[in-house]
Formats: structure tokens, C-alpha cells, sequence
């Protein structure tokens, strides 16, 4: 495995040569990947080398050890709050985190989150970011800043409810409620189920390299459509795509997916 990217507590790297999947793990399996001041600091670093690494198709996220997420490390909500002059220096740090995970959608690649075992709080937080998510049937989820006396301020419930709907997620947000994979599967949280880890690895891989077989130039405008078309009308969706789609129209990659088709043979795309 080529590890060419280095950061505190994520592992970069591509598990296949050549495949164009990078992974992104969560590396602190002791801490069941609580969330650290590390972490705000090169995630959204670690995101932005890889969307402008042209032999990067797809992102994985993944953790290490038994649990995806447990959170933001404890040690972080007092340091912040304590060493805090005001109410205007906390909240610039907070939009700061909030910043951190909203990285995954200022990312171009598309990003599976492979869920296992827990992933609570700010767990949830980073997983909403993501364009896919599944997750083992064993997983377990919860929006859990309820029960520290929060309201989830890095994102969650800005993105839960455009996922599960409105309703369910206000009763996940405010009963802080432990939820399964199974369930989530039900909710919509998650697209896909699996009985083990080894099936959701194997399954992930498949995915990303299903997508990163395709058109780079035609899967980071998708990416991009469907994250803006959530704030806009219909209309303003339509004109929008049409105005992405006139300039893409002409590109080299067009021809080259008609010519495949024609000649019946896989498709050479450029990179980005």
C-alpha cells in the first residue's frame, strides 16, 4: 500500500496501485477515533490534497480498530471553552470545525464513509457529509450532543434531516437515542447493509471502483449538481446543470464514451 500522504491520526492511502481509490482512515483506534484538535487541524488538509491529485478518483473514509466514530474527544470541549476570551473567539472556533467537516462536500471526489461499529456524535457529523454511506448491520448510531447539554453544532442537523427527513431526524437529535445499521438502512442514513466487515469492505471497493471507472470530469459535475440543486429551485437546478453541461458538452471525454461504446471497448477518460 502506497502511503504518500502523512497527517496526525488519519492514514492516507491506496490500497490497490493504480485503482485511483484512496482511503482516508481514522487512526485512533485507542481512543475509539475521537475526534482531536489533530484532527480539525489536517482533515480538511488531508481532503484538499487528494481532490487535487489527478490520479485520486474516489475517497473511502474508514476508521481503524473496532468503533468508526465516537465522537469529539472530550478534552476538546473544555480546552476550547476555557481558553476562549469571548463569546466571538468560541464561536470562530467552532465555525472553524464546523469548516473541518464541511470539507467532504468542498471536495470534488466523491466520498464513501464504511461505517462499523460505533458512530456517535460528531461521527454522525462527518458521515452526513459524505456523498455514500454504508455500514455493517452491527454498526450503531447516535446523535448524541443532547445528552452533553449541546445542541449538534458541526452539521448534523442541518444535514440529518435532508437525508432521513425532518421528522426523524428532530426525534434522533433530541432523545440522543442509539440506533442500529439495520435501522439506518431504513431511515435512508445508509444506502447498504452488510452481515460483516469484510463483506462492507469488499462491497465499498466494488462501489468506488464502479464510480472511479466512469468520467472524472462527469463525476465531480454530478457531485456538484446534486449538492447545489438542495438549495435551489427546481428551475434554478435545471438552469444551473444546463449552464455546468454547455461548456461539458464539448469536452474530450464525450467523444471518448461514444467512440467506446461504438468500438465496444472500455472507455480512456483524461484526468482531472
Amino acid at each position: 500500500m502506497e502511503e504518500k500522504y502523512k497527517y496526525p491520526s488519519l492514514q492516507i492511502v491506496e490500497k490497490t496501485p493504480k485503482s485511483g481509490v484512496w482511503y482516508v482512515i481514522l487512526n485512533r483506534p485507542s481512543r475509539r477515533n475521537a475526534l482531536s484538535h489533530d484532527f480539525f487541524t489536517h482533515f480538511p488538509k488531508a481532503l484538499s490534497a487528494l481532490d487535487h491529485d489527478p490520479h485520486v478518483n474516489v475517497i473511502v473514509l474508514s476508521a481503524a480498530g473496532n468503533h468508526f466514530c465516537s465522537g469529539i474527544d472530550l478534552s476538546i470541549l473544555g480546552s476550547t471553552a476555557s481558553n476562549s476570551a469571548s463569546g466571538e473567539s468560541l464561536r470562530r472556533q467552532i465555525m472553524a470545525m464546523q469548516d473541518a467537516i464541511t470539507a467532504l462536500e468542498r471536495c470534488r471526489k466523491p466520498v464513501i464513509a464504511s461505517i462499523h461499529g460505533a458512530c456517535i456524535g460528531g461521527g454522525i457529523d462527518i458521515v452526513t457529509a459524505c456523498d455514500i454511506r454504508m455500514c455493517t448491520k452491527e454498526a450503531v448510531f447516535s446523535v448524541k450532543e443532547v445528552d452533553l447539554a449541546l445542541a449538534a453544532d458541526l452539521g448534523s442537523l442541518q444535514r440529518l434531516p435532508l437525508i432521513v427527513g425532518f421528522g426523524n431526524a428532530m426525534e434522533l437529535a433530541l432523545t440522543g437515542r442509539t440506533f442500529s445499521g439495520e435501522e439506518a438502512k431504513e431511515l435512508g442514513l445508509v444506502s447498504r447493509v452488510f452481515d460483516s466487515k469484510d463483506d462492507l469492505d469488499q462491497a465499498v471497493m466494488d462501489l468506488a471502483q464502479a464510480i472511479g471507472s466512469k468520467s472524472p470530469l462527469a463525476v465531480v459535475g454530478t457531485k456538484m449538481v446534486v449538492l447545489k440543486s438542495r438549495d435551489l429551485t427546481v428551475d434554478q437546478g435545471l438552469d444551473y446543470v444546463a449552464t455546468l453541461n454547455s461548456a461539458r458538452l464539448l469536452s474530450a471525454d464525450l467523444t471518448e464514451a461514444v467512440t467506446a461504446q461504438k468500438q465496444k471497448r472500455k472507455p480512456v477518460f483524461s484526468k482531472l
